[in-house]
């Protein structure tokens, strides 16, 4: 298929990318809301349990910064499902483990290799017109995010019902199928010729003569920052005083932001109109109103739930907006521009759970909700900064 994509009547296909971008996304949450039963199952500290959320975010970004990049020089139709092959075994060393080091293991090669959402993301816009690539990237996006929200939930249903480690099993077996149906599917796209060590001299050009990608990589690294903090602390927050809340219902919590992950599609659709600006303002935004709903949250569910689902629909306006306006600065480099945002995007994640660990146990929900709006506001500084770049462009 070198023809590019009609929406239409290439949905089938699309819709088995998403569901990929949901598993691959999956892989690095299912420890969420499992936190209090890998501590019981190990009998280790809890504190060293919540660690496994950082080691997944780490290798993720590890994975977006070495491996993603490599999109641009070589077939995807093979790179792909292969990427995808691997995150199974990671998948099913975390299910087997013995030890919490073993699923440390586990988690961070599932982490490496379930960066193939992010290969499937830059092809998807190379393989669609160009006006098209907010509505293709938003409808990839629901997938991802629908699919990270549902993981948790279901991780914590399984383990209330059967045992923490099932998730991964399941997880595993799917992504393999999916990863055999896809190979077949995936569309064909030009290549870069290029050396692998050249794709990091052009990264560092990218870097230099693209100060939006730069602007747009931080606005959502802290961003997903302020997101994250939760990622690390939902489990220890309502499985404690006065929630109380088994694994199961810690998942359930979570799937108000669903409702957010699935305006992304629509999201994409006025970015593609250039209203790119003011979506960006309007996510920043909601993102602050979010830590006030959750800041009360910590001793209301109603109000935890409530801030969940707006920081979730926060993120998805900002982090779509981001994607929009980067996948038009370079169109021969959008595996390249993707793994740059992307892993600032992840580091960003990472930087945010630990954050939100060391908050939880330093200062309580009320220092964790404190550092989460400081979050924001950095996020906000880069959108400033970014509209002042662009204001500046346009004057000249």
């Amino acid at each position: 298929m070198n023809s590019p994509l009609d929406i239409s009547q290439d949905r089938a296909l699309l819709w088995l990318m998403a569901i990929a971008c949901g598993l691959c996304a999956g892989a690095n949450y299912y420890c969420q809301p499992l936190v209090h039963s890998i501590q019981q199952y190990f009998d280790v500290p809890e504190s060293q349990v919540a660690l496994t959320v950082t080691f997944a975010q780490v290798s993720y970004a590890l994975g977006l910064l070495f491996i993603v990049p490599v999109g641009d020089i070589v077939n995807k139709t093979r790179f792909i499902p292969l990427l995808m092959f691997l995150a199974a075994i990671g998948l099913l060393i975390c299910a087997f483990a013995v030890n919490l080091p073993m699923l440390w293991l586990g988690t961070v090669i599932a982490g490496l290799f379930s960066v193939a959402a992010q290969v499937l993301i830059p092809l998807a816009t190379m393989a669609v017109k160009p006006e098209k690539t907010g509505e293709v990237v938003g409808f990839l996006m629901s997938g991802l995010l629908v699919g990270l929200l549902l993981s948790t939930s279901l991780a914590g249903l399984l383990s209330d019902l059967f045992s923490w480690k099932l998730i991964y099993i399941l997880s595993s077996v799917l992504m393999l199928i999916l990863a055999f149906m896809l190979k077949s599917r995936l569309p064909q796209v030009p290549l870069m010729k290029m050396s692998y060590p050249s794709i990091f001299r052009s990264m560092g050009v990218l870097l230099r003569e693209e100060p939006r990608l730069i602007y747009r990589s931080m606005t959502g690294g802290f961003a997903f920052a302020a997101m994250s903090i939760l990622f690390s602390t939902i489990a220890v927050l309502l499985t404690s005083e006065p929630f109380k809340l088994p694994d199961v219902m810690v998942g359930v919590a979570t799937l108000i932001g669903v409702f957010g992950a699935l305006s992304t599609a629509y999201i994409g659709k006025i970015a593609d109109r250039g209203y790119t600006k003011i979506l960006t303002w309007t996510g920043v935004a909601v993102l602050a109103v979010s830590w006030i709903f959750l800041y009360f949250g910590g001793q209301s569910l109603i109000s935890y739930v409530l801030g969940y689902g707006i920081i979730s629909f926060g993120l998805a306006i900002v982090h779509s907006s981001n994607q929009n306006i980067i996948f038009r600065l370079r169109p021969d480099a959008k595996s390249r521009i993707n793994s740059i945002y992307m892993t600032a995007y992840f580091i960003g994640g990472a930087c945010g759970s630990a954050l939100g660990v060391y908050a939880w146990h330093h200062g309580g929900w009320s220092m964790t909700c404190l550092v989460g709006l400081l979050l924001v506001t950095g996020s906000a500084l880069f959108a400033l900064l970014d509209t002042l770049h662009q204001s500046r462009q346009q004057t000249a």
